[in-house]
């Protein structure tokens, strides 16, 4: 019996994935320092505590820009003694990271709304919030749908997906913003009474923060605990293998995911009486197939040769 192994390398180097992961991250993190002051000053004079909320959460996206730009080098490492199997769950860990900082920002926003809606409730005054607020509002609905799809296009050309959470950071941004619009708008020309939409938007943006962080955790803690690959991915591979020629069946299938790296393992079964060259040969074709089968990943796959039954 021999094992084979076969390392394909995505068509993005690592040094090049680590470069356009960075690039676009440094883009997102200047145009968040000026949303997130533009915001809270214009929350604040503005006379909105929804923009001031929405202010806060584009801060939050500076911890998320450092992190990303720090975790997606790290994950691209060569793997070493340390980590035989890279470091792609950095990334994984990156991503974690990233909602636990969305989730706090969701709680901090709803107790504060919370809390005013109960101050109005009990007769305080609410002033009109000032019209500048709303251009605040659509100029950072504008440019952070516009950052989502620039960051996210960058995510799936590198396979990174500590980027595309990061898009989908800037993207709840936008529907915060959306929600913010929306109440700030009502509380300044639907009159006094009305005025309590202002904090109910703050607290639809809590809701949506958090719908985020859920959608982008979930996947992510998977990796880090070895999910296997997805039941799509799955049925790619064991497709590959069976179609290869000299393949007489296959078992033990075996995937985990690192990143970008997908690491698989499959015993495959051949006539017991070929030579070991053409057995090889038939492990390298099956091998190869698997990484065609995956071709947005790093694929490692390993190919176990066993005698088929009755050889």
């Amino acid at each position: 019996m021999k094992e084979n192994r076969r390392h394909i390398v995505a068509h993005d180097s690592s040094v090049d994935a680590v470069h356009q992961a960075r690039h676009v991250t440094w883009v997102g993190f200047w145009l968040n320092a000026v949303l997130a002051v533009a915001k809270v000053a214009g929350g604040i004079f503005g006379r909105s505590t929804a923009l001031v909320a929405d202010g806060i959460h584009s801060f939050s996206d500076f911890f998320s820009d450092i992190i990303v730009i720090v975790m997606v080098g790290v994950a691209r490492k060569r793997p070493d003694m340390g980590h035989q199997f890279g470091h792609g769950r950095y990334e994984a860990l990156a991503t974690v990271i990233l909602s636990v900082i969305l989730m706090a920002v969701a709680a901090a926003i709803l107790i504060e709304s919370i809390d005013r809606i109960i101050l109005i409730y009990r007769g305080a005054v609410v002033p009109k919030p000032a019209t500048m607020a709303l251009y605040i509002i659509a100029f950072s609905i504008i440019s952070k749908e516009w950052l989502f799809h620039y960051t996210m296009r960058v995510g799936i050309r590198i396979n990174s997906e500590a980027v595309k959470a990061n898009a989908w950071h800037h993207r709840s941004d936008a529907f915060s913003s959306v929600a913010t619009l929306i109440g700030v708008a009502g509380a300044s020309f639907l009159g006094e009474k009305w005025r309590i939409l202002d904090p109910f938007a703050a607290i639809v943006v809590s809701a949506i923060i958090t719908f985020v962080s859920v959608r982008m955790i979930m996947p992510a803690i998977g990796e880090l605990l070895g999910r296997s690959l997805s039941h799509e991915e799955c049925l790619s591979i064991e497709k590959a293998v069976s179609g290869t020629d000299g393949v007489k069946g296959w078992h033990c299938l075996r995937t985990f995911k690192s990143g970008n790296d997908a690491y698989i393992e499959v015993h495959i079964k051949v006539d017991g009486n070929m030579n070991v060259c053409d057995a090889h040969r038939i492990a390298t074709a099956a091998e190869r197939h698997i990484c065609g089968a995956l071709p947005h990943m790093s694929v490692h796959a390993t190919t176990h040769i066993e005698p088929a039954q009755g050889s």
